[in-house]
């Protein structure tokens, strides 16, 4: 089977980042689903023939273009505990079963075809599947999955884990995953960044979780989005000037109290817009003339982009601040001669 690259919204399982109505959105929907989970043992509901039938769509030619085949699959909401019968149609390349009572996924080991997968809202515990050779997008979604343990997909490039119970990244196979591009972490449990050394990664998503600390990021060199909202960071120490790429950063809510942390982040050299709203500092006097002034390369901070006017002013004070400061190295050389 040639690659085939996966392209357009119909299999895409992560919108744009960086709308923070978007986020509230989401926040609301992972808090419901989070309130609606029950330990549940669900009873047998093997998939049949005729939900099979329902669910089989797009006819394509095979991988050898000798015969046809269908490469779609779709079965949401059918109490689904046992997928056995899906073993028989190797040919699948994309498949939903989101929304039912899954707990074991090994019958997908044969589907070496698979391109896109979706498995949200299940009972599963584990992400650990065979290594499957196509496999470009999985959503896991508010399952039970605990660690992120045995996602060894060569091919992977967009992987969502939100809304499960991870507490670490330490176990992520970042030696195998060298084409995840979009990973989404958000309403984990996470307490730290370790562990999340991809270096072809572009969109992170954090929020919602416990990061106290940010460890492990200088391997992030593509990086363009990080979303840290919802978080418990006091200090803003972690990031790194191989974050070349770095444009986009959601701190919101978290416990970021003085400038002084703020200005750990000129060590960004392409931070173009960034999100401090809920945070103590941002009810400081002049807080968007004093983030300016710490980083004058950015474009917006929250919801807004800086006026003309803002960087003229942001301007003066740094010249004013840079002339007092050589006053006073002038006067504390001048009373080390004495």
């Amino acid at each position: 089977m040639e690659d085939e690259e996966l392209e357009g919204d119909e299999y895409s399982l992560q919108e744009e980042g960086g709308e923070e109505e978007e986020e509230d959105e989401e926040k609301e929907k992972d808090e419901a689903l989070s309130e609606q989970e029950e330990e549940e043992v669900p009873g047998p509901c093997p998939l049949t023939e005729e939900v099979l039938k329902e669910g089989l769509s797009l006819l394509c030619k095979t991988s050898n273009g000798l015969s046809h085949a269908y490469v779609k699959f779709e079965a949401r909401y059918k109490d689904l505990t046992d997928i056995s019968l899906l073993e028989c149609f190797i040919h699948l390349r994309y498949v939903d079963l989101s929304e039912n009572k899954l707990q074991d996924l090994s019958p997908l080991s044969i589907l070496t075809h698979l391109l896109w997968l979706k498995v949200d809202g299940n009972l599963l515990t584990s992400a650990c599947m065979q290594e499957l050779p196509y496999l470009q997008i999985i959503s896991f979604a508010h399952n039970r999955i605990k660690d992120m343990e045995g996602i060894t997909h060569p091919s992977l490039a967009n992987l969502s884990l939100k809304g499960n119970k991870i507490q670490t990244a330490l176990g992520l196979s970042h030696g195998q995953l060298f084409n995840l591009q979009i990973l989404e972490l958000r309403g984990n449990m996470l307490k730290s960044t370790a562990g999340l050394n991809l270096p072809k990664l572009k969109n992170l998503y954090l929020a919602q979780n416990a990061i106290q600390s940010l460890e492990g990021l200088e391997q992030l060199g593509q990086l363009t989005k990080l979303h840290l909202r919802d978080n418990q960071l006091e200090t803003l120490d972690g990031f790194c000037s191989s974050m070349k790429c770095l444009q986009y950063l959601n701190l919101r809510n978290n416990g970021i109290c003085s400038f002084q942390e703020v200005a750990k982040l000129q060590v960004l050299p392409m931070l173009q817009a960034l999100v401090l709203l809920d945070n103590p500092c941002s009810d400081e006097p002049n807080y968007r003339l004093e983030v300016l002034v710490l980083l004058p390369h950015l474009q917006r901070l929250d919801k807004e982009l800086f006026e003309q006017d803002e960087r003229a002013e942001a301007n003066k004070i740094c010249q004013k601040r840079q002339e007092e400061g050589k006053e006073i190295e002038g006067s504390l050389q001048g009373d080390v001669n004495e």
